[in-house]
């Protein structure tokens, strides 16, 4: 149990230090604002509790917002990957298969299944913190586009996260 709190810390930590200091200081394109302290949600144990995983989710996104002095909106979007995240591993993998411990990886779910778990958790926080962060219909395409390519390279990076973080770890971790 403890080993858990250790790692896990080490991986909030890690994700938001990289989000803050790394990511929001990429100036490449209003376009690519990738956003991959959303690994800290989904690298969370299979067999956390609900109540945990909307902690940690809690907790990541106030640090966010507090970090980028945003009023919010990370919070609400990362909250709501972590409510849907039970419902989402179920819909991907089968109810009874996530009630097994271990880590989210492309080993322990099977590769497919896994980067479709990262796209589904990913593209859900972008829109909703996007469309937030825009509140309003007259930029939709333009919020689109954010959203697209923002994804596309959160996803990326959250992977690479992602595989960093379970390749010591044991299948059953």
């Amino acid at each position: 149990m403890m080993y858990r709190i250790l790692t896990y810390s080490a991986l909030f930590a890690a994700t938001l230090l990289f989000q803050v200091f790394l990511f929001d200081n990429l100036s490449i394109s209003i376009y690519f604002n990738p956003l991959v302290y959303v690994a800290f949600v989904a690298l969370l144990p299979l067999d956390a509790k609900p109540v945990v995983v909307l902690l940690a989710g809690l907790a990541s996104g106030v640090a966010m917002d507090f970090a980028m002095g945003a009023a919010g909106i990370n919070t609400i979007a990362t909250v709501l990957v972590a409510f849907l995240r039970p419902t989402i591993l179920g819909m991907l993998y089968g109810r009874d298969d996530v009630r097994e411990e271990g880590v989210p990886s492309p080993e322990r779910l099977g590769t497919r299944v896994f980067v479709e778990y990262l796209v589904a958790l990913v593209v859900i926080h972008h829109v909703v913190f996007f469309s937030l962060e825009a509140l309003s219909w007259s930029h939709a395409l333009h919020t689109l586009l954010r959203i697209v390519l923002s994804s596309a390279a959160s996803l990326g990076f959250v992977w690479l996260i992602a595989r960093i973080f379970t390749a010591k770890l044991p299948v059953r971790v």
